[in-house]
């Protein structure tokens, strides 16, 4: 090894701590202005009893594990007793030394005590969404929603004899499976089934910032179905603003159903991108107007079709009619005779527009599709549409939210168990997400609001 005689001027290790510290700094002040009724409220309730390790700097050091990823208390703690720095800036009196980093037992007793009172946690949740929607004013205008697998550290329960005696056991959590299928490039089919043991977070997210705006944990059997309107009427009752202005709900086929789709529109005023699952096993086609003899028909996908009614083409020849758009005024969506609208010969047009009820125009016939006809297939965005795709496609920043959950706040490597606490670590997590945006935008850091990482330049 070659010897370098000269020091450096500074260490890249302290360089990297600095940093680490000043995004906990940040994610700090951005809460002193939410978390004062949590940490009050824990100071009444502590009243005049022993002070040997006060509230606020414990209250740090819980965000300081969420923003470090320490996957338990204890690696927390450990940590805790190392870094001076990280004491200080907690707040704990640096006059003790690594004394002053509370004991197991009274870092057991504070969390306990946060799992209590997690309603505080929730509200400090909603109240970072209003300040965010004072720095963004198009918050919520775009939203996807998803569910993500969290495992639990527990395990099963076996014998509900030994339930209460055995504490590496979780009897709140249940089994959650998640079928994926798909076709490879040759064309064979293939089904992948992930099951696990723990918790499912439902989120919805705002996904043109990836900032979450609703949330709601359930065991893991819980249907995603089940859960979608619960979390939009959940912005509207915590931010009737928001509420108010959204338009578009994204969600993968997990949420697909009439009445989700229903529900959202003549309810709420959003319209749903919700992908659609494959329920027709035994036809390929559905006439669009059954109850007269015509040329139109649709699809599960929800695209209409013409059937040239001519001889010498041939019933089978099909031609997708075009799209106009949504008429919200009649709630149905406007099409019109592909050889009108795109002006190729068309030998059986004559004989189609003998069938029209409503008469013929210069371009073709006209074709309406109540989307009362089907609300599982007909959306007020027409599904085959590019607007529908360019909106299916922002679905993918809930996944986005997900992967943060897993990769930096620890919900990969983790050693809850039970839902009360699974409870107030999401919540703690979420809380820590926005804090951190919030932060980012006070110090111009705008186009960095999704990192959780990234160092912190505040001359920036």
């Amino acid at each position: 090894m070659a010897t370098i005689s000269q020091p450096f001027l500074f260490s890249w290790r302290e360089i990297d701590a600095a940093s680490d510290l000043d995004r906990l700094a940040l994610v700090l002040e951005a809460l002193s202005s939410v978390d004062e009724k949590l940490v009050s409220f824990l100071e009444q309730r502590r009243g005049r009893g022993r002070d040997d390790f006060p509230i606020r700097p414990m209250w740090n050091a819980v965000i300081a594990g969420i923003v470090y990823q320490h996957p338990s208390a204890e690696s927390l703690r450990r940590e805790l007793r190392r870094n001076g720095e990280l004491r200080q800036l907690c707040g704990f009196d640096p006059f003790f030394g690594e004394k002053a980093v509370p004991t197991k037992d009274a870092f057991s007793r504070f969390l306990e005590s946060l799992i209590e009172h997690e309603v505080f946690i929730t509200a400090m949740f909603h109240a970072l969404v209003d300040e965010l929607k004072k720095k963004l004013p198009d918050l919520g205008v775009k939203t996807a929603v998803d569910s993500k697998a969290i495992q639990s550290f527990g395990k099963p329960v076996k014998d509900e004899k030994l339930q209460e005696e055995d504490r590496r056991r979780d009897t709140d959590a249940d089994w959650g499976f998640k079928t994926y299928k798909g076709v490879r490039k040759d064309g064979t089919a293939w089904e992948k089934v992930v099951k696990w043991f723990g918790y499912k977070l439902h989120l919805l997210v705002d996904s043109k910032y990836e900032l979450p705006l609703a949330f709601e944990l359930n065991v893991a059997s819980s249907s995603d179905m089940t859960h979608l309107i619960p979390l939009v009427e959940d912005v509207g009752e915590n931010h009737k603003e928001i509420h108010d202005n959204m338009n578009e709900l994204a969600a993968d086929k997990g949420y697909d159903s009439a009445d989700n789709n229903a529900e959202l529109y003549d309810d709420h005023g959003v319209k749903p991108v919700i992908d659609t699952r494959e329920m027709w096993k035994t036809k390929k086609y559905e006439t669009l107007f059954p109850e007269r003899y015509d040329v139109f028909s649709y699809d599960e996908t929800g695209q209409v079709f013409c059937t040239c009614p001519s001889e010498k083409r041939g019933q089978d020849e099909t031609q997708p009619l075009a799209l106009v758009g949504f008429e919200k005024d009649r709630n149905t969506l406007k099409y019109r005779c592909p050889a009108g609208a795109f002006g190729f010969e068309c030998k059986g047009r004559a004989e189609c527009e003998k069938l029209s009820p409503f008469g013929v125009g210069n371009f073709g016939r006209v074709v309406r599709v109540p989307i009362e006809l089907d609300r599982r297939i007909f959306t007020p965005i027409a599904r085959h549409s590019d607007k529908w795709e360019k909106s299916y496609d922002r679905r993918t920043s809930v996944e986005r939210v997900n992967s943060r959950l897993d990769q930096v706040l620890g919900f990969e490597r983790h050693t809850i168990r039970g839902k009360a606490k699974m409870e107030m670590r999401v919540t703690l997590a979420l809380v820590v997400i926005l804090a951190m945006a919030l932060g980012r935008i006070q110090i111009g850091q705008a186009d960095k609001m999704r990192s959780l990482i990234a160092p912190i330049d505040r001359a920036a």
